[in-house]
């Protein structure tokens, strides 16, 4: 009788629970795919990144052809020439991963093409996100579209970070 009392007040208490916190889930692939001007971004981008990557491969390309001639010619050059060569040769290799750096680095040309064409638009919707969450009293709002589930809200209820730095302290 007791396991039975207990195992319902058990159930009685999460169900409880369940209910005080709201949650709710968005998937962020398919809100961005039904906004126009979210997919004229997008391929704005993806022309600009196509456009670089062929100018990059072409540096590249330029880079082997030289090797390859400089391999089929080193047996009549002196070695003062040969230095030469690998000095022309080192630079134009410089010069393709520079344009790359330049282009796709961490701070490149794309990054900030990306930033001043997508992320309006994404901090737009993350705004309705918040809006939505408080007028429909969500204390978190989970994107099923990233990988982990990624929080895109969440109430300042569910962050117990000065909980656990006052245990800490203990």
């Amino acid at each position: 009788m007791k396991k039975i009392l207990l195992t319902f007040v058990l159930f009685a208490g999460i169900a409880w629970s369940a209910q005080a916190q709201r949650f709710c889930i968005v998937d962020m692939d398919y809100i961005l795919s039904k906004i126009p001007e979210y997919e004229q971004a997008q391929e704005q981008v993806n022309t600009l990144a196509a456009t670089w990557k062929s100018d990059i491969d072409l540096q590249f390309q330029n880079v082997e052809k030289a090797y390859q001639k400089f391999q089929a010619e080193q047996v009549l050059m002196t070695e003062q020439m040969k230095q030469q060569k690998i000095d022309e040769i080192e630079a134009l290799e410089r010069a393709a991963k520079e344009m790359q750096k330049e282009k796709f680095g961490p701070d490149g040309e794309l990054f900030k093409k990306r930033q001043e064409l997508i992320k309006p638009i994404q901090d737009r919707i993350y705004e309705k996100i918040e809006l939505y969450a408080k007028d429909k009293s969500y204390e978190a709002i989970f994107d099923k579209a990233s990988s982990g589930m990624g929080i895109l809200f969440f109430g300042d209820r569910l962050d117990k970070s000065e909980d656990i730095l006052r245990s800490l302290g203990d």
